[in-house]
């Protein structure tokens, strides 16, 4: 007991730099008191004192803000960073080694009986405000980002970010055709555009920006297979001339530009009959009112 105690209390120490002392951390870290009292808990519940385990669950969660369920099983050095607002479903299984931050759900889809929360593997790191719903698995050392909604299994080592959930890194990454694209066109095709799909770097992934990099390389190679084409056209008929594709100009987008700044359209002047002069809402010129 003493010993799995130190080790929970040496998992601060490893995870929190701002603990500074044994009696700092046995005191004032609400994460440990929520797990040291859930232990006891499931201990009552596997016994089948399931009322008494629940009324320690509720003591637990008025006295620090986290509610875990007798019924969940939580392995070794689970640590609890802050804590406010975490929830913890009856059939959840927690590996060892697992990190929580503060306002962090693992709940359940359903109402039948039976498995409705998730397994969180060995090495698990959950961001704040993440909610990981349904009976399936997070895999080991993979990372929830905050404030993810998470309902499909996630492999070992993924990274998950977004709502709904969406994986942005593997361990073991799919392998991707790579494209014969020169860099210096592909930038030159952005700037065009007026879209640089650059501003998100390869170590702050985003799906939408590596959506517009993938649609980015598509023209790009649809335009190498045209001036290809135009290539063979030239060759096979003499008198073919290669022609130039007329330039984008600022001008042709000033309408759309303004009304993408404004947020909508720039207001269009009423026509006015020739010789009759405009009226203005202030204008001396209007007729007096009745009354």
């Amino acid at each position: 007991m003493f010993q799995r105690l130190r080790e929970d209390i040496n998992s601060v120490f490893d995870r929190d730099p701002a603990a500074r002392n044994f009696l700092e951390v046995l005191t004032n870290y609400p994460g440990l008191h929520a797990l040291l009292i859930h232990r006891c808990g499931h201990w009552l519940w596997k016994k089948n004192l399931k009322w008494l385990a629940r009324t320690l669950s509720t003591f637990s969660r008025w006295l620090t803000g986290i509610e875990i369920h007798p019924g969940a099983t939580i392995g070794r050095r689970f640590f609890i960073d802050h804590g406010m607002g975490v929830v913890i479903g009856e059939t959840a299984l927690v590996g060892d080694n697992v990190t929580l931050y503060q306002g962090v759900t693992l709940g359940g889809t359903s109402w039948n009986k039976g498995k409705r929360h998730p397994t969180l593997e060995d090495g698990v790191i959950v961001g704040a405000g993440a909610k990981i719903l349904g009976p399936f698995t997070v895999g080991a050392g993979a990372k929830i980002g905050s404030n993810a909604v998470v309902t499909k299994e996630v492999p070992p080592g993924a990274t998950v970010v977004g709502i709904p959930g969406k994986i942005v890194k593997r361990a073991d990454p799919d392998v991707e055709e790579a494209l014969d694209v020169d860099p210096i066109r592909r930038e030159a095709i952005c700037q065009k555009f007026g879209f640089d799909a650059y501003g998100v770097s390869q170590d702050m992934p985003d799906p939408v920006a590596r959506s517009m990099q993938a649609m980015l390389d598509h023209m790009h190679a649809v335009d190498e297979r045209i001036e290809r084409m135009c290539s063979t056209l030239s060759k096979l008929d003499a008198n073919y001339h290669d022609g130039h594709l007329p330039k984008l100009r600022d001008e042709d987008f000033a309408g759309v530009l303004d009304e993408h700044d404004t947020g909508c359209a720039a207001p269009e002047k009423p026509a006015t009959q020739p010789g009759k002069p405009e009226i203005g809402l202030n204008d001396d010129s209007l007729p007096p009112r009745n009354g």
